[in-house]
């Protein structure tokens, strides 16, 4: 069953057994949908406890589809002298880069030295021995000004001295959301979107279970459970208010935008100090395009709706890409796309959110255990901290790391799939792992030809509309695929031909599709666009 459980309509069989109150006894109900949620249903599902996930907007909906989308092994760390984390970060890394190539892929990364500036080569590359060392390969290498040029010919060229060429890693976020939470539920874990944890159930102090809303109807539902996993992220503090006075989070903004990559062509990811406040941005390519981002601002608090990008960001961003790459001579009308998520910093009291830590915090609560904080990359290593603070609420579980694989090995055997160039072939492994067979099965003709201006094929947005719990357009284009980021005006450009697989596959009738078509719009005019 596990293989139907997000088809078109399937959502009501799902809330039925949350009505069935002699069936609606959980181990762990896990609020918040997100790579930290979905790690923490992986772990625990595969270990054979009785696993409901849900997330009261859309899965990855927060901060798990807006981050940099990077899988990085944190070299600022080994500057602050935590080398245990850096250790953790580039091992996952590496895993993640062994078990999912085409989601989780090898990067060059390029640092131009100038001179005076800091850090210099030699500090530089003294900090990547150590990098180097935990990957147990060396993908450090430094270039002369000749050399370097060659990599970056638009790169400003005053006082330039050479650079250094390191390796991380880049990810789809979203999509590596949905395949560990396709591992989870192939272990038996229940998964619900647009359902949100509104309260807690309690027996005097102790936590025994959730009451549940459901976005879309307002129905509630009251569920038992052994232990609730507060894996809301930024919104932590939220949820964890009805048991502790603390308030720990520090919500703060990081934004980007997208622009052509012929008007910004980088082979690699540029790590460019930003002149106004040194601070270093990267600059980098991502699904055919290139991206520019991130700052770090203070968020000024959270509610349950998206952020946006402000004006200065925009300016700030637009600022230092023009001064790394002078020639290109980006201006605002070359954005395509915007986009603003909110990191779950953990608060330390640091003047600026850029010095907060950026490791992950646990909180057990008298059974609620809350978590925020943390990195993409160490999703894993974070499931298993939540669930060894768990344990004491769930007899005989055993947290400890087993090493074995996220991710079930599997290659496509649809003759389709031997057609495909070999790019393709390693995406669709790489963004749908088991289902892959299963989505090229289902194509139609001609539906094996990529989206202009995306890295997405056709096949892949009616796979997603028929069988990865679509409910909204927004859901479709900005986060199963990413045709809203990717393509000009979010992906309208080819509205009949969207239009089409959606009333097809999601069975919207024409006054749905006008419904959700303003739905869209309005989301992506107000946060995915150039702000006003």
């Amino acid at each position: 069953m596990w293989q139907q459980a997000w088809q078109a309509g399937n959502r009501d069989l799902l809330i039925d057994r949350l009505k069935d109150n002699a069936n609606n006894e959980w181990d762990l109900v896990i609020a918040g949908g997100g790579i930290t949620g979905a790690g923490i249903a992986r772990e625990a599902a595969r270990r054979g406890q009785k696993v409901l996930l849900v997330e009261r907007q859309d899965y990855a909906w927060g901060t798990s589809s807006r981050s940099s989308k990077m899988v990085h092994g944190g070299l600022r760390y080994i500057a602050a002298g935590d080398i245990k984390t850096t250790m953790h970060s580039v091992t996952e890394r590496e895993r993640l880069m062994n078990e999912a190539p085409g989601l989780v892929d090898q990067m060059s990364y390029l640092m131009a030295h100038y001179k005076g500036g800091f850090p210099g080569p030699f500090v530089f590359n003294t900090l990547l021995r150590i990098y180097d060392f935990f990957a147990g390969k060396k993908y450090r290498k430094f270039h002369k000004i000749q050399n370097f040029e060659y990599l970056s010919p638009l790169i400003n060229e005053d006082e330039l001295i050479g650079g250094t060429q390191f390796a991380d890693a880049v990810t789809d976020d979203s999509r590596l959301v949905i395949r560990v939470l396709r591992e989870a539920q192939k272990d038996g874990a229940d998964v619900i979107n647009y359902m949100g944890v509104k309260s807690l159930l309690k027996d005097g102090d102790k936590v025994v279970g959730a009451v549940l809303a459901d976005a879309e109807t307002g129905e509630t539902y009251d569920i038992k459970s052994k232990v609730v996993i507060n894996a809301t992220g930024a919104w932590g503090d939220e949820l964890r208010g009805e048991v502790s006075e603390e308030k720990n989070i520090r919500p703060a903004r990081g934004s980007h935008v997208i622009v052509p990559s012929w008007r910004l062509p980088v082979g690699a990811a540029f790590t460019a100090m930003h002149p106004d406040d040194k601070r270093p941005i990267f600059i980098f390519p991502w699904e055919g395009r290139t991206v520019i981002g991130t700052t770090d601002l203070d968020n000024n608090g959270i509610d349950n709706n998206e952020t946006s990008m402000t004006r200065e960001e925009l300016e700030y961003l637009l600022k230092v890409a023009n001064f790394q790459f002078p020639k290109a001579e980006l201006k605002e009308k070359d954005i395509i796309s915007s986009w603003a998520g909110v990191r779950p910093l953990v608060s330390s009291g640091a003047l600026n959110p850029s010095k907060e830590k950026r490791d992950h915090s646990v909180w057990n609560d008298n059974g609620l255990v809350t978590v925020s904080g943390g990195k993409l990359t160490t999703f894993r290593l974070i499931a298993l901290d939540v669930l060894a603070a768990a344990a004491e609420y769930l007899p005989g579980f055993n947290a400890k790391d087993s090493g074995a694989d996220i991710f079930t090995k599997s290659k496509p055997q649809n003759p389709l799939f031997a057609r495909l160039p070999t790019y393709l072939q390693k995406r669709l492994q790489g963004h749908y792992g088991m289902d892959g067979d299963a989505l090229l099965a289902q194509a139609h003709d001609h539906e094996m030809e990529v989206i202009p201006g995306a890295q997405a094929m056709w096949a892949e947005l009616r796979w997603s509309a028929r069988n990865e719990a679509v409910m909204h357009l927004d859901d479709l284009l900005l986060r199963r695929t990413r045709v809203g980021l990717l393509v000009e005006r979010g992906g309208l450009v080819f509205e009949e031909k969207i239009k089409a697989i959606c009333c097809e596959e999601l069975s919207w009738s024409e006054e749905q599709w006008q419904q959700e078509l303003s739905r869209y719009k309005t989301i992506w005019n107000t946060y995915y666009s150039i702000p006003a």
